[in-house]
C-alpha cells in the first residue's frame, strides 16, 4: 500500500445530523429557546480536538505503528457567523504542515443549505513514543506540497508559527507608555474614597473535579477536547458574572496544553476576569492538577484565553463596565489580554459580529 504523502490524501470529515435528530439538538443546545448562536461551542472543541488527533494519526501511524498522538495548542479560532442549531454541522479536518516533531491540522466548520463558515481552527499535535510514563516525540517526514492550495495551506502555516512567537514575546514585554499610564489611570481611580468600580480579584470561579477512565485518549491520559470544553463552560460561567445581557463566544485568543493529565488525577479549574474592552470580556481559565495521592498542587495543565460579546437576542452588542487590576500580577493578564484582543480585534468585526455592529464601540 502506497503511503500518503499529500495534505489533499490527509483528510477527515464528520457530520452532526441536527436537522434529523432531536436527541443531538437537545444535546447541542445551550437554552430551550429560539435564539441564535444558541449551541455549545464547548462540545464542538471536543469534536475537533478528537477529529484533529484522527487526522494526525493517519500520517503518523504510517510510520511509527505504537505512536501516539497528542494535543499541543490551539490556535487563535474567530467566529464567523451563529451556528443554527437546527442545522447540520459539518466538520472538515485536514494537515496543512508537518514541521521535525509537530503536525498543524487545520478544521473548518460549516453548516449547509445554506453554506455558512462557522469557524475555522488549526491544532498543533505531536506524535510520542516509548514507555507510557516516559514517551518522547518522535521525527516525522515531511509532506509533499504538490499543487498550489497545498503550497498556499504551507505557507499560511508557517506564517501562524511566526505570529504565534511575536505574539508570545509582545505578551511578555514590560508596558508601553500608553499601557503605563492606562494602567496608572486604573489604580488611582482605585484611590478615591467613592470608588464602586469592578475589581479583577473578584471576579473568578473555581471548580474542582476528578478525572475518569472514561475521559481518557489512546495515550491513555485525559484527552484535550475534555478539558478544553470544560474550561470553556467555566469560562462563559464567569463571563456571567458582569454580563448585562449574553455572553457569547467571539474567540479563542489560545489555548495551551502544556503537561498531561493522568486518570484520576484532581484538577482545579479557575476562570478570570482578566480584561474588559467596550462589549468584549476577556476571561483566562487555567486547569492545574493534584495527583491521586497528593496533597498539593503539583503543576498547570493548561491554559486558555477566551473573548466573549456581551449581545442581546438579535445578537446586537452592549458594553460591558471596565475591570480594575489590583495587584502586578493583575496588570500583567490585564495587558497580556489587551495585547492580544487588538491583534485579532479585526478578524472578530468580520466575524460573527460583523463591522457594522461594532462600529460605535471604537
Amino acid at each position: 500500500m502506497s503511503l500518503l504523502t499529500r495534505p489533499n490524501e490527509l483528510s477527515l470529515e464528520k457530520i452532526i445530523p441536527l436537522s434529523t435528530s432531536n436527541t443531538l439538538r437537545n444535546n447541542f443546545m445551550v437554552l430551550d429557546e429560539e435564539l441564535p448562536a444558541n449551541i455549545r461551542f464547548g462540545l464542538l472543541l471536543e469534536i475537533m480536538d478528537t477529529l484533529a488527533a484522527d487526522t494526525a494519526r493517519l500520517y503518523v501511524n504510517q510510520f511509527y505503528k505504537d505512536a501516539v498522538v497528542v494535543t499541543a495548542a490551539i490556535d487563535t479560532i474567530i467566529v464567523r457567523n451563529p451556528a443554527d442549531i437546527a442545522r447540520d454541522l459539518v466538520f472538515k479536518s485536514r494537515i496543512n504542515y508537518v514541521g521535525k516533531t509537530s503536525m498543524e491540522v487545520g478544521i473548518r466548520i460549516e453548516q449547509p443549505n445554506p453554506q455558512t463558515h462557522i469557524a475555522t481552527c488549526y491544532f498543533t499535535l505531536v506524535a510520542r513514543r516509548g514507555p507510557r510514563d516516559n514517551r518522547v516525540s518522535v521525527a516525522l517526514p515531511p509532506l509533499n506540497y504538490i499543487d498550489d492550495m497545498e503550497k498556499r495551506r504551507y505557507q499560511k502555516a508557517i506564517e501562524r508559527k511566526e505570529h504565534y512567537m511575536a505574539q508570545k514575546n509582545l505578551e511578555s514585554q514590560p508596558p508601553s507608555l500608553e499601557e503605563y499610564r492606562l494602567l496608572e489611570k486604573l489604580h488611582k481611580a482605585q484611590e478615591d474614597q467613592n470608588f464602586n468600580g469592578l475589581l479583577a480579584s473578584k471576579l473568578f470561579l473555581t471548580s474542582w473535579e476528578r478525572t475518569f477512565p472514561a475521559y481518557k485518549n489512546p495515550n491513555q491520559t485525559i484527552f484535550g477536547g475534555y478539558l478544553a470544553r470544560r474550561s470553556y463552560e467555566l469560562s462563559t460561567m464567569c463571563a456571567e458574572l458582569i454580563a448585562t445581557k449574553r455572553p457569547i463566544i467571539a474567540a479563542v485568543n489560545r489555548m495551551n496544553f502544556i503537561n498531561p493529565v493522568k486518570i484520576g488525577d484532581k484538577l482545579l479549574f479557575k476562570s478570570n476576569i482578566v480584561y474588559t474592552h467596550k462589549s468584549f470580556i476577556c476571561i483566562e481559565t487555567t486547569i492545574s492538577r493534584m495527583g491521586r495521592y497528593e496533597k498539593k498542587i503539583s503543576n498547570l495543565t493548561d491554559s486558555c484565553l477566551f473573548t466573549f460579546v456581551n449581545v442581546d437576542e438579535k445578537l446586537k452588542p452592549y458594553p460591558v463596565e471596565t475591570i480594575y487590576p489590583l495587584t502586578y500580577f493583575e496588570d500583567q493578564k490585564y495587558l497580556e489580554a489587551r495585547r492580544s484582543l487588538t491583534a485579532i480585534i479585526s478578524e472578530i468585526k468580520n466575524g460573527l459580529l460583523k463591522e457594522s455592529d461594532l462600529a460605535h464601540f471604537d
